[in-house]
């Protein structure tokens, strides 16, 4: 039987994601990506952190919670100015709200990007509670980060943002939405909120599962955006891992058959159609985003199908990419992108870090403590 997590690319995947991240705690989108270089984002890391946690690296995961807190407490009267304009009617503009990526200092970026996003706000709540749920850990060391973002959250759940991607800033998304509630849900869970907060969380999770299940479905599944009958590769998160909707329930087995028969061909998952960015090709990531919703319904055989896709991607370094173009939605696209930021982002920690994610939800037999040092690290190593 394979063993995923005692592979060559697992232990190099753990070994580039612990060596990357930055004295600051912070992980890299990709090292060298011309536009990605010097940022970490809260979902990206959130995903990471959490796929790090699974596999027994500790220290790292937690470093990158301590990142993310440090990153909100310092902008703590800007949060609670945000909160207070939001509960008063007067939300303020995008441009005003929190960014999605940091500098590995914890700056805002002084260059001009597609930064309000809400996502990755939920996504680091949900990580850090199921990593302090996993591994014992109190979570009081990152309580006053928890609280201020399930205010920010609280508060702004409902509004147009950027999605995952970037794009389509005047819609409420869903993948968001899942993000959101399955941060709100986790922290309800934790019994770390004041009580002040338990209502509002509870309030604001339940409107946001009802708001999805009114205006977020077509045909039984998960959709793009609300009021869309689009689909968008993200969606499967939405059901594993963060479990907003269920696996096995009806909407979940409808989201993953129509992941299935519209975005994915030969194992490898598209963002979603009419996608041009570098020609709109198939997503590593996605593919084992699509893995793990199928693992946590039962279909094993076609998770690790999904799973050898995604680590078919490598390249002769054992790095993963961003995407690849095998097959391409908008091939005319392709070099107008690597003209503007050059060659698809080589590696992606993320890729890397969902890779190792789908591979312990499929070898969970295997003990993930110290999986990197197999691969050569040596103790105590830079990281």
């Amino acid at each position: 039987m394979q063993r995923y997590l005692d592979s060559p690319l697992s232990r190099r995947s753990a070994e580039l994601i612990l060596r990357l991240q930055t004295p600051e705690g912070a992980y890299p989108a990709s090292p060298t990506f011309s536009a990605y270089a010097g940022y970490s984002w809260f979902r990206d890391g959130a995903f990471i952190a959490d796929s790090m946690s699974v596999i027994g690296e500790i220290e790292s995961a937690s470093r990158f919670f301590d990142w993310c807190s440090r990153v909100l407490v310092d902008r703590v009267d800007h949060v609670r100015w945000i909160i207070t304009q939001a509960r008063s009617g007067r939300p303020p503009g995008h441009d005003q709200m929190l960014p999605a990526r940091f500098t590995f200092a914890g700056h805002n970026g002084d260059d001009e990007w597609w930064d309000f996003q809400l996502d990755g706000y939920g996504t680091w709540l949900w990580a850090v509670v199921e990593h302090s749920r996993r591994h014992a850990l109190d979570l009081d060391r990152w309580e006053p980060a928890i609280s201020m973002t399930v205010e920010y959250l609280t508060t702004s759940w409902s509004r147009p943002c950027y999605d995952w991607w970037e794009e389509h800033s005047d819609h409420v998304h869903v993948s968001t939405l899942a993000c959101v509630s399955a941060g709100l849900d986790a922290v309800l869970s934790s019994g770390v909120m004041e009580a002040g907060l338990v209502d509002a969380a509870r309030e604001a999770s339940s409107q946001i599962k009802a708001t999805v299940f009114e205006r977020g479905l077509s045909d039984g599944h998960l959709v793009k955006w609300l009021g869309s009958t689009a689909l968008d590769g993200s969606l499967a998160a939405a059901i594993a891992p963060l479990g907003f909707v269920g696996a096995r329930s009806i909407v979940g087995q409808r989201t993953i058959d129509q992941l299935e028969r519209q975005l994915t061909v030969d194992g490898g998952t598209h963002r979603y159609l009419g996608d041009t960015f570098y020609g709109g090709g198939q997503w590593p990531l996605l593919s084992c985003f699509l893995g793990l919703a199928h693992a946590a319904a039962g279909d094993v055989s076609r998770a690790r199908e999904l799973y050898d896709w995604a680590a078919s991607t490598a390249n002769s370094d054992l790095e993963l990419p961003e995407q690849v173009g095998g097959h391409l939605i908008a091939p005319g696209m392709r070099a107008e992108w690597v003209e503007r930021w050059g060659s698809i982002a080589t590696p992606l920690l993320w890729s890397h870090a969902m890779l190792l994610r789908l591979g312990a939800a499929l070898d969970p037999r295997i003990p993930p403590h110290n999986l990197a040092a197999r691969s050569g690290r040596e103790e105590g190593a830079p990281r």
